[in-house]
């Protein structure tokens, strides 16, 4: 099995983990790492690395940041240098974060790279636009 961890700015990770047990139920193999105001490189790096601790990395490690040069992205990077099945992918949404819980219980023979792919590609599709101007009048007439 694979572990992931959200790491951001704020409380936004442990949120974003907290909608997403709500809908999916509780995440066993899953941890919320923040940068919270105060708190440098260092900091957080140590809460990454108790953080793999805690998880079943077997299979790797996904860190799922929220912005790609940010603190939590520089931090993770520190920690998947040494590491060659562990992988970073920033813009972490709630579509991205079900995607890869999904996939941790589905298992399988997945590359730390074939799950940064499908992170990427959920993240993406999660994302969608609606405007008024998309419905037509008789749509509108239902």
């Amino acid at each position: 099995m694979f572990g992931i961890i959200v790491g951001t700015h704020g409380l936004f990770a442990e949120e974003l983990l907290a909608s997403c047990e709500m809908i999916c139920g509780e995440q066993k193999n899953v941890r919320a790492v923040t940068l919270l105001p105060g708190e440098g490189p260092d900091d957080i790096v140590a809460k990454y690395e108790a953080a793999a601790k805690e998880l079943d990395t077997t299979d790797g490690l996904l860190i799922l940041n929220d912005l790609f040069g940010g603190s939590p992205y520089n931090a993770a990077c520190r920690l998947v240098i040494a590491h060659e099945d562990y992988g970073i992918v920033t813009g972490v949404n709630l579509p991205m974060l079900i995607e890869m819980c999904s996939a941790q219980l589905m298992g399988g023979e997945n590359s730390i790279q074939d799950l940064m792919a499908k992170a990427q590609e959920s993240g993406k599709n999660g994302m969608q636009l609606f405007h008024a101007s998309q419905v037509s009048d008789e749509e509108e007439e239902l």
